[in-house]
């Protein structure tokens, strides 16, 4: 390109020359002072294609360490969530704190609640405008909320203290933790964005399967007020070492600092509500097995309590393989968002149905059989919604609306807060309910039968978005014939 001004006329004018693969740059400026005139020329030559390289290489080394940095943070992020069970059966059975031996379930879910129902909030805050350039001090902020929250937890003397410090205050770190750093995800993977979160989400399957035997261990040898203090301290320093891996911009970050207007015509769209509404119902029922599935391995199969652990981990190594294969079919396969949904919510539900609640009380081939196919099928659950968004860019584009694609999954993640609350609060009454039958031959028998019926329901309801989806796409192709 060639630029050359003339200061006493301003005028400016442009030229591209293109040589060899080479861009040369030509600047030239005329300036007319006293009768004389002076001409200065600076050539400014770049290899165009060595440039470009240059920055796909770039831009792939940062791709990689915001997916490093989120992999890393899965540990300090879900290790306690994902693995409350544990905490959940030694708690029930040693009544510390004090009201725990029937009412310690709601710690678990509200800490999983708290921390999904601020994921909408955070992501909007962070994701566009003036706060944007804070998310790294808001994610240190996080980290240290939540390390005192557990340090303090682990001098607890009444439930209530829990539920406040595990519950809510180390939930709101998690979630201050999670957002900005999975906002750098969300920009980095546009066009891989469902196997991005499928690998993000194997890696919170792969904390799932090694802390349940590393807490039961803990417990079982220092007490769960040593184990709070220890795992303080991990959350502390894993979470920073993530944060250091993270980039330290986003790779829209120079567009990001001007405020700009939320879009929020996605609230029009009556697909966001089919879909918020089937993923609340279906974590609902999520949340059961992986707060209920160690005690009830104790209780009904008098399993050891490392045995009863292994039981959340076998529920949660399935996911590992099954987030990655339900992103890869939307990304790759080309299968639609409501077949990926379909299949893992029928998959849940019969599991839950046909092998928990029938013989898993009497069989422990049975219950292992159950964690190990309705983690699979469950945990992949979350991989779908990259391809909602995909339904989501469609829509938009066909009506020229804005969509802000990490908001966006900051609702789906609020929708599946409200379903981990539920979740909490519905399974303390009923598990007070009992069984749903009288034999106790099957698992419905027991007294954990009612919880067994309304996760296998509210698995397969979580699917219906599909056949309303379906029904309406029929509805408009037939209108469109006739």
């Amino acid at each position: 390109m060639t630029l050359y001004y003339n200061r006493t006329k301003g005028v400016m004018s442009m030229a591209y020359a293109q040589q060899e693969g080479t861009r040369h740059t030509s600047f030239a400026m005329e300036d007319t002072d006293n009768g004389s005139r002076a001409r200065s020329h600076v050539i400014v030559v770049e290899d165009a294609p060595e440039t470009q390289q240059a920055a796909a290489r770039q831009a792939r080394k940062q791709a990689y360490l915001a997916l490093t940095g989120s992999a890393l943070l899965q540990l300090p992020i879900w290790g306690f969530a994902m693995t409350f069970g544990v905490f959940q059966e030694y708690l029930a059975r040693t009544n510390t704190p004090r009201g725990s031996a029937s009412s310690s379930g709601i710690i678990g879910n509200v800490q999983n609640g708290v921390m999904y129902l601020m994921m909408p909030m955070l992501f909007t805050l962070l994701d566009r405008g003036r706060w944007s350039v804070f998310r790294r001090s808001v994610a240190i902020t996080g980290i240290l909320l939540s390390t005192i929250s557990f340090l303090l937890s682990s001098f607890s003397t009444q439930l209530w203290h829990s539920i406040i410090l595990q519950g809510v205050l180390a939930a709101l770190g998690n979630t201050m933790l999670y957002s900005p750093t999975t906002l750098y995800l969300d920009e980095h993977f546009k066009a891989g964005r469902a196997t991005a979160y499928g690998a993000i989400l194997s890696s919170k399957n792969i904390v799932g399967t090694a802390c349940p035997l590393i807490f039961s261990a803990l417990l079982d040898s220092i007490g769960f007020r040593w184990t709070l203090r220890i795992w303080s301290l991990i959350v502390l320093i894993t979470g920073l070492a993530g944060i250091g891996v993270m980039p330290k911009q986003s790779s829209t970050s120079a567009v990001r600092r001007s405020p700009q207007k939320v879009p929020w015509s996605f609230l029009k769209h009556k697909t966001f509500y089919i879909y918020s509404i089937a993923n609340a119902i279906f974590s609902a029922g999520y949340g059961i097995p992986q707060t209920y599935l160690s005690s009830y391995a104790r209780d009904t199969l008098h399993l050891s309590t490392i045995s009863s652990a292994l039981m959340i981990t076998l529920f949660n190594i399935p996911g590992i393989i099954s987030c990655v294969g339900f992103g890869l079919m939307s990304d790759k396969a080309g299968i639609s968002a409501t077949a990926n949904t379909l299949i893992s919510a029928a998959g849940t539900s019969l599991t839950a149905l046909l092998l928990w609640g029938l013989a898993s009380n009497r069989i422990e081939a049975v219950l292992i059989l159950f964690a190990i196919c309705c983690g699979f099928f469950a945990g992949g659950y979350s991989s779908t919604w990259g391809g909602w968004i995909k339904e989501f860019e469609k829509e938009a584009a066909e009506n020229n609306e804005a969509l802000n694609t990490g908001m966006l999954y900051g609702m789906f993640n609020g929708a599946r807060g409200i379903g981990y609350v539920v979740s909490g609060l519905a399974g303390v009454e009923l598990l007070r309910a009992g069984p749903v039958q009288d034999s106790r031959r099957w698992g419905y028998g027991t007294e954990y039968g009612s919880l067994i019926l309304f996760t296998g329901l509210s698995a397969i309801v979580g699917g219906w978005s599909v056949v309303f989806r379906g029904w309406s796409k029929a509805r408009r192709c037939w209108t469109m014939l006739h």
